[in-house]
């Protein structure tokens, strides 16, 4: 990880830039993708499984069997572990849930908002190396709880033609059962535009590599809403001379090994914490299954001394994390003067992978900066608000005269008289 000393505010937009990907490159990869399963559906579907993950597939949709099969080859103790982590996931986007609120704006003119539900949302899940289960439960849980009729599942399958177990216990304990095994930006395109197998959704939820990020931007593009744009995952951890060496360097390195443009940061107040932290990263690398993976990630990482704590929250709201550890003594000061972030985690004991897994908020959060506009997903995210008005007798005679001076000053006369023609009918 390179280390930068005391940045001048001028440099720092240089300093904190993420890695660039190739985009163009990417881009037109993805846009052949989207155009051939458009054009082609499952046929399309089936010949890109084969040409990028080697897998012959007869059907696309994971039959009972196959669920009953995967059900049953789950660890007990995995299994007991992911009910804890949907329990928590579920307390908390249920909490979510506004109660309805009516508002009389002036006599006889209230106005609320109704909660409806996306009939039809795509959730993409994942496989690979690290198949991410836990998604299941951070999207299935709060499409169940809105109440969205339709919920399709797509996801990669392995060499075998199988999805991971673990994938379909979770999508299975949610409620899901539509779910087809197809991964890649093939998988965004099936959802977005529909084929044989697969109908089209109305949203697409899920993160995933930068083709599958392209993919839901693109579609985007032609009116198919997404979640958020979503890149690498990252982490930022802001640390005082109250900060664990050990805990900040297993922090970073959760974060470094979900792949090689992973981006962690380190921002801390003292030199010799510092070569603590370090220290203490190539110790925990060393041991670590993925340290070829992480090791790649580091090398585009960076630590950042500063001196004093308002540096540290200018660095944090320019850099705008999708994870934000304060691991520091004023936590209070820290949280409040935080703008920009997709999840902060509090304390020497509030890993970030807690969040990642099993204490409740969401993991499926903005990147790359996109925290500055976006939060991450949350029941909100599959509902949309409807607006409802009623307006007695009295309201629009209160109400009338406003709304026509208004119309007639934007020359709608026609918006004018919708209000006339009733406050005449009122003074017969």
């Amino acid at each position: 990880m390179q280390v930068i000393k005391y940045p001048k505010q001028a440099k720092l937009a240089a300093i904190l830039s993420r890695p660039q990907d190739e985009g163009n490159k990417v881009d037109n990869a993805v846009k052949a993708i989207l155009a051939t399963i458009k054009k082609d559906g499952d046929k399309a579907l089936k010949n890109y499984t084969y040409q990028f993950d080697k897998i012959k597939l007869t059907d696309l949709k994971i039959s009972h069997d196959e669920m009953v099969e995967a059900i049953n080859a789950v660890d007990k103790d995995l299994k007991s572990a992911i009910k804890v982590a949907y329990t928590n996931i579920k307390k908390f986007h249920k909490a979510q849930a506004l109660k309805l609120v009516k508002i009389e704006t002036s006599k006889g003119v209230v106005c609320w908002r109704e909660s409806r539900a996306i009939e039809n949302v795509g959730l993409y899940i994942p496989g690979g190396s690290a198949p991410l289960f836990s998604t299941v439960l951070m999207l299935a849980t709060p499409a169940a709880i809105a109440g969205c009729k339709r919920v399709v599942l797509c996801t990669p399958a392995d060499e075998e033609g199988k999805v991971n177990p673990a994938i379909l216990y979770c999508a299975t304990l949610c409620g899901v059962t539509e779910i087809y095994k197809v991964g890649g930006a093939q998988a965004i395109a099936a959802m977005a535009y529909g084929t044989e197998s697969i109908q089209a959704v109305n949203k697409i939820f899920g993160p995933g590599n930068r083709y599958v990020t392209a993919a839901k931007q693109l579609v985007q593009n032609e009116g198919v809403a997404i979640d958020m744009p979503a890149g690498p995952s990252e982490v930022m951890v802001v640390a005082d001379d109250t900060a664990v060496p050990a805990f900040v360097a297993a922090d970073l390195l959760s974060q470094a090994e979900h792949g090689p443009d992973s981006q962690v940061v380190l921002v801390a107040f003292d030199e010799g914490f510092i070569k603590k932290v370090q220290k203490e990263v190539t110790t925990q690398l060393a041991q670590l299954p993925r340290k070829e993976v992480a090791a790649i990630a580091l090398e585009n990482s960076k630590i950042i001394l500063v001196k004093k704590e308002e540096d540290a929250v200018s660095i944090i709201n320019q850099y705008a994390p999708e994870h934000l550890i304060l691991a520091v003594k004023n936590e209070s000061y820290f949280v409040k003067n935080t703008i920009n972030a997709g999840s902060i985690f509090v304390g020497n004991y509030t890993p970030e992978s807690a969040g990642d897994y099993a204490s409740g908020t969401n993991h499926t959060l903005p990147t790359n900066g996109y925290a500055k506009v976006y939060g991450g997903v949350s029941l909100d995210s599959f509902v949309k608000k409807i607006t409802v008005q009623k307006i007695s007798p009295q309201g629009i005679k209160k109400l009338g005269k406003t709304i026509e001076i208004m119309a007639s000053a934007e020359g709608l006369d026609a918006h004018k008289n919708a209000v006339t023609i009733r406050l005449n009918q009122l003074k017969k």
